[in-house]
């Protein structure tokens, strides 16, 4: 029998990151190290190594889908595989990113009070009671929390939609990240693969 890889289990790091920001908002900042770290090491190692061993989120749909058997299993349309709904998607949500900075940028500028509400697509308000501590920390920086943790929360949702749609890890497809990662691979000409 095989060993298994510690890598097999961080799928419990995305489960970790979710419940506690339900605990306290302010760890959403923990999801820049998921931000930054496959972009740092396709900067520095010309590779897609976080995607395709360190991925907890990958790790995740794996689990769900394949282990407890709740994806349908089935290819996904080639429209979503398709380059040109690759590109726009990263550009969708680098877009929701900008608006989470300027979001920020405007409350520690105090041209706009904070908004304590974690949204889906930046539009629809879930029913959450966020917890978090008044005046622990700025107000800009509860933004940010609050706006971050939306935007995973919202590609955790679609990741979650396609897994069980098609293949496990059919949001590796069309992730931002990754498709970030593979761009910047490209422009070191490391010839990293689709």
């Amino acid at each position: 029998m095989a060993r298994k890889s510690w890598r097999n289990h961080l799928w419990i790091v995305t489960c970790v990151y979710f419940l506690l920001g339900l605990y306290n908002i302010t760890f959403a900042w923990l999801g820049l190290v998921f931000f930054l770290t496959p972009l740092l090491i396709a900067i520095f190692k010309g590779d897609k190594t976080y995607c395709n061993k360190y991925c907890d989120r990958g790790r995740l749909f794996r689990f769900l889908g394949s282990r407890l058997g709740v994806s349908r299993g089935k290819p996904m349309p080639a429209w979503l595989k398709s380059r040109w709904f690759r590109y726009l998607f990263m550009a969708y949500f680098l877009g929701m990113f900008g608006s989470v900075v300027a979001v920020t940028y405007l409350v520690a500028s105090q041209a706009r009070e904070l908004d304590s509400a974690v949204k889906l697509f930046q539009a629809l308000r879930l029913p959450l009671d966020m917890t978090h501590s008044t005046g622990a920390f700025p107000d800009w920086a509860m933004q940010f929390s609050f706006g971050f943790y939306s935007l995973m929360l919202t590609s955790l949702t679609l990741g979650l939609i396609t897994m069980l749609l098609f293949k496990p890890r059919s949001w590796c497809v069309y992730c931002p990240m990754g498709t970030m990662t593979q761009t910047i691979c490209r422009l070191k000409r490391k010839g990293c693969s689709e």
